[in-house]
């Protein structure tokens, strides 16, 4: 790809995880950024960015932030399981409709879109590694832990029925398992790392046999960017994420390593978050048509990715103090 020419780019849930990191590459390429997000920025590192604050659900505050834009980020969502555990009907409605909002008010603008979607969507297919046309399997409707993928899933159907009747230039990202800093302590590896720096014993999940493929914040948001920038996305769904397969068991245990920490407890998910809950055994990205089309690839090892991750930690007091969002 040649020389990056300076875009108007609105970013929605540019305060989350993953948008943080991506507003700053932004940024920091000379891309003029607005941030669309129900949550204020926390602390300096969006400086130079605008910020608007608003609910994905109104559309005509969506439209006012968009205006002018080129290229429009689709990040905002509810996520977590602890979040689609408790709060179902937020998901569906915001992880939905506020896509249908973006989309509506991309197509007026004229911008492109590169929708976040999640390795969520594929539910559990036992015919791992999944491409991205890999059929989607899922539990039942009256379970609130398929409706994150569910929700996710219809926003992507959204996404290519407007590429299909409306012309829009979209791109779909299905992020897998992305760790790094600045993340909530709700998931394998950030939650591992707080509690390690906490003092407090480290959790695994029904023994930690279940095996994921993680990727660095870093990598995730440098194939975001590919996905924009690339003119041959437009329409096409990309699996962005690692194809090594590491037990959760064994993560949990590097953490350990990692931090100095000894103490790991093991929680039965039936006894903590209820019988309705149903875990994954593997899932596993198949990353080509990424490689092909968008000459990215993961870079960062899981070992450095961790190091990288904790070292924020350590200095980080304002998120070392934040509630742990787990089971135990």
């Amino acid at each position: 790809m040649g020389a990056h020419t300076p875009q108007r780019v609105l970013v929605t849930g540019g305060t989350g995880f993953v948008g943080h990191h991506l507003v700053e590459r932004l940024r920091d390429r000379g891309d003029e950024v607005t941030v669309f997000d129900a949550v204020a920025p926390r602390g300096a590192a969006l400086s130079g960015v605008r910020f608007v604050e608003g609910d994905l659900r109104d559309g005509a505050a969506l439209a006012r932030a968009a205006r002018g834009a080129e290229v429009i980020h689709h990040l905002a969502a509810v996520v977590g399981v602890d979040q689609y555990l408790a709060r179902p009907l937020d998901v569906i409605d915001i992880n939905f409709s506020g896509t249908r909002n973006v989309l509506d008010v991309a197509v007026r603008a004229g911008a492109k879109v590169v929708l976040a979607s999640t390795s969520e969507v594929f539910g559990k297919n036992p015919a791992v590694p999944w491409p991205e046309d890999g059929d989607r399997v899922l539990g039942p409707t009256a379970s609130d832990r398929w409706s994150y993928a569910s929700s996710k899933a219809l926003a992507e159907h959204l996404t290519f029925a407007f590429v299909r009747q409306h012309g829009l230039a979209a791109t779909i990202v299905r992020y897998f398992n992305v760790y790094g800093p600045r993340q909530r302590p709700a998931y394998v590896v950030s939650r591992s790392v707080h509690r390690a720096l906490n003092g407090r014993p480290l959790v695994v999940y029904d023994g930690g046999r279940q095996t994921r493929c993680f990727t660095f914040v870093d990598d995730a948001v440098a194939g975001t960017l590919r996905a924009a920038d690339e003119p041959a996305a437009a329409g096409e769904a990309f699996n962005i994420g690692s194809m090594v397969e590491t037990a959760v068991g064994t993560v949990v245990g590097l953490v350990a390593e990692l931090t100095g920490t000894t103490s790991v407890v093991d929680v039965d998910t039936a006894t903590a978050l209820g019988a309705s809950y149903e875990d994954l055994g593997r899932r596993v990205p198949d990353n080509a048509k990424a490689g092909r089309i968008l000459g990215w690839r993961p870079r960062t090892s899981l070992r450095d990715g961790l190091v990288k991750t904790i070292e924020w930690a350590r200095a980080d007091d304002r998120w070392l103090a934040l509630p742990d969002s787990g089971a135990a």
